[in-house]
């Protein structure tokens, strides 16, 4: 339910959030409908404030808004049946979602389709899936709703068919090339129709589909950092 001036109850993940005034909080959302959008939460600081213990990332919520402009006021917010809570092993991983959609998105832009293959990848997390396949495909899917995506089944000049034996380079904002022989650097046929069925099941698949897709989206992030690579980076260093 809308009009131009109060939204209600409409699906939405927190994506972060940080102090405003004393005791109020400017939100990040994702929602289904309206895109990403800045709200302005007053009196949710603190743990006997309103809303406090709701609006907490990587929970599907129903949140309801009023006024005009850039950032509008948190009205409302309720709960929805998706309890379940995200692994704490896997919290490294869920920020590292929202940093992406952070950085690639703009605000007040619909994206229905982007929010649904975020919520699925956050329930697939939930549910135990292998992390590595979901936070893959979940990028790859990213890149393509945004209109980045790449083009797994032919070379990028010829147009020819990419074939399973065969070995090839990828250029970022170009595509697929044919690479001499398999290479260290070269990336398999067989794994780029993985990726692009979605079907990663095995170590070279894995892989190639994180090298590829790193690069197709350090081109889109223009050499921006993301802080959750630089954390993940600082605990893998401390655990070896």
């Amino acid at each position: 339910m809308r009009n131009p001036r109060r939204v209600m109850l409409a699906q939405a993940y927190v994506l972060h959030h940080r102090p405003f005034r004393d005791s109020g909080r400017i939100l990040e959302v994702l929602t289904r409908e309206d895109g990403r959008l800045s709200i302005f939460a007053r009196g949710v600081r603190g743990p006997k404030a309103r809303f406090a213990a709701l609006l907490q990332p990587f929970r599907l919520l129903l949140l309801s808004w009023s006024g005009r402009g850039e950032a509008p006021s948190l009205s409302g917010a309720e709960n929805t049946q998706d309890t379940g809570e995200l692994p704490a092993q896997h919290l490294i991983s869920g920020f590292y979602l929202n940093e992406l959609v952070l950085h690639l998105t703009t605000r007040h832009d619909p994206q229905p389709v982007l929010f649904d293959t975020y919520h699925h990848a956050l329930q697939a997390l939930k549910a135990g899936a292998p992390l590595e396949p979901t936070l893959r495909i979940f990028e790859k899917r990213l890149l393509q709703t945004l209109g980045y995506g790449i083009d797994l089944l032919a070379e990028a000049m010829s147009g020819r068919r990419i074939e399973p034996e065969q070995y090839y380079h990828f250029r970022p904002g170009q595509g697929l090339f044919p690479a001499e022989g398999a290479r260290a650097d070269a990336l398999a046929g067989r794994s780029l129709g993985s990726l692009a069925n979605e079907e990663l099941h095995d170590a070279r698949s894995l892989k190639d589909a994180r090298t590829l897709l790193q690069a197709a989206l350090a081109h889109c992030l223009d050499g921006r950092e993301l802080a959750t690579r630089s954390v993940a980076r600082s605990m893998a260093r401390k655990g070896s």
